[in-house]
Parts: structure tokens; sequence; C-alpha cells
């Protein structure tokens, strides 16, 4: 054992652990931005909440959700020590200028990204995880064609205090017949609207996708550097994804989030 906390308190070891966090982190967010992107269905928010519901009550989920936040933190505290001791090795001597040419500008600021990443992070967890844990998120009542699927109307709903956190759902029919689902849940959807109508709130999640846009690009393709993992006929592969995918795709999409709202659904 001690032998492994000694690799990992090296330099190489310490790179070696946030490429590995950092990719666990990498294929989170494809996981995440695919179950977000039902905040765009036109279904009142019915997708995106059941979505919810499935991402804080099924256990497996529970389970990688717990692995996440330690990761989060053992990559934040990884990364905090890896900017000291650069910035230790930079400080040891000026008197021979340093060629920069060959460093990103993302490389050479990965710790400041880092940081305005917590700050977006922690911002983020306080205005919905903790809200939909322990706040006082809204329930609603929709109520769904089972004909067409359709969702007919939504209404804010009443919910006891205590109330578990699983939606609960029942079929009757409507005053002319048709059969319709009662869908009773809780309305994260609303929160996610009202907390994008802030302006200020906006802007933070801009500058935090525009962070992650630069982090990701260095540090997505740095991570299978620093793994060894090189050849020339995958590197290329490997620096277009962390570009595209990573550094454009996904960073775009979340910043639509906020955007949509502010903009398009603030009503």
């Amino acid at each position: 054992m001690s032998s492994y906390s000694n690799f990992f308190n090296t330099s190489i070891g310490r790179k070696v652990l946030m490429s590995l966090t950092g990719l666990f982190l990498c294929l989170f967010l494809i996981v995440h931005l695919a179950g977000n992107l039902q905040l765009f269905k036109s279904d009142m928010g019915l997708a995106f909440n059941q979505y919810s519901v499935f991402m804080t009550t099924f256990t497996p989920i529970k389970v990688i959700s717990y692995l996440l936040y330690i990761t989060i933190i053992i990559h934040s505290i990884n990364g905090w020590v890896l900017t000291r001791r650069n910035q230790a090795a930079r400080n040891i001597a000026y008197s021979a200028p340093k060629d920069t040419r060959s460093a990103t500008w993302s490389s050479r600021n990965m710790g400041i990204l880092g940081l305005i990443l917590l700050i977006f992070l922690v911002t983020h967890m306080a205005n919905f995880w903790y809200q939909y844990k322990f706040g006082s998120t809204p329930w609603v009542e929709y109520q769904v064609d089972l004909n067409t699927g359709h969702v007919l109307s939504a209404a804010p709903y009443n919910a006891l205090e205590g109330v578990s956190m699983v939606p609960h759902d029942f079929v009757t029919a409507d005053a002319s017949g048709t059969p319709v689902k009662v869908v009773v849940i809780k309305d994260l959807y609303a929160v996610v609207k009202a907390a994008f109508g802030q302006a200020w709130l906006v802007a933070l999640y801009l500058i935090g996708m525009v962070a992650l846009s630069y982090h990701l690009i260095h540090g997505f393709q740095s991570s299978f550097q620093s793994l060894g993992l090189r050849h020339k006929l995958y590197t290329p592969v490997i620096r277009g994804a962390g570009l595209w995918i990573f550094g454009i795709i996904i960073p775009v999409l979340f910043a639509a989030m906020p955007a949509y709202f502010f903009f398009f659904n603030n009503h």
C-alpha cells in the first residue's frame, strides 16, 4: 500500500491520477448532457423531471454518484497540488527565459480554469442538486393522453410534507372519456426555469462553459499522454475528439440550456 501512496505522491503519479479521474469525469459529462437535453423537449418538463427522479433514486446510479463526488474532490485537490508544484518549479530561477511557444494558453492556465470550474460546480450543486434533495422543490401534476403520449397539462400540486421523491401515477379519463395518465412528480424543471431567468446566473454558466471548453481541450488529450497512450495512428483521433467533442460540442450544448431559458422560455 505504501508503494502506491508513494507513487501517487510523485509528479508522475499525480499526473496519472489526474488523468484517470479526468477521463472518468469526461464520461460523466456525456451521460449528464444526454439527460439534461431532455430540457429541450416540448413536454412541459415531464421527461426531464422523470430523468431527475431516476438519477436520484435508482440504486446503481446513486452508488456511481457517490463515486463521482469523491472523484471531483480528488481531481480538484490533485489539480491544486500540481499547480502549486508547477508554480514552485517556475519560480526557482528566471535567469534563463523559458520558451513557451509550444505551450497552449489552456495548458499554462489549467489551475485558473480549474478554479473557475470549481466555483461553477459549487454554484450548480447549490442551485439544483441541494435544492432538489433538501430544498423546497415544488411538485407538479401532469396529464398525459394515453393514446398519443402528448402532455395535455401541467399544474402545481400540493404534496404532503415528507412525501417520497418517487413519483406516483394512475390512469383515469378526462371529461370527454379520453384515457389519461396522471403523473405527480417533483418539478425540478420549474427550478431550472426560474434559475435561468436570472442574468447573473446565466452569465456564470456561460463563463463556466468557456472555462470547461479550454480545460477539456488540453486536459482530454494530455490525459492519454500522461498514461503513455500515444501512437501516430490514434493520437490525431484523441486530439480531434478533445477539440470537437469535449472542447466545442459538449460545452456549447451545456451553454445552450441557460441561454434557451433566458432568451426563449422565460415566461
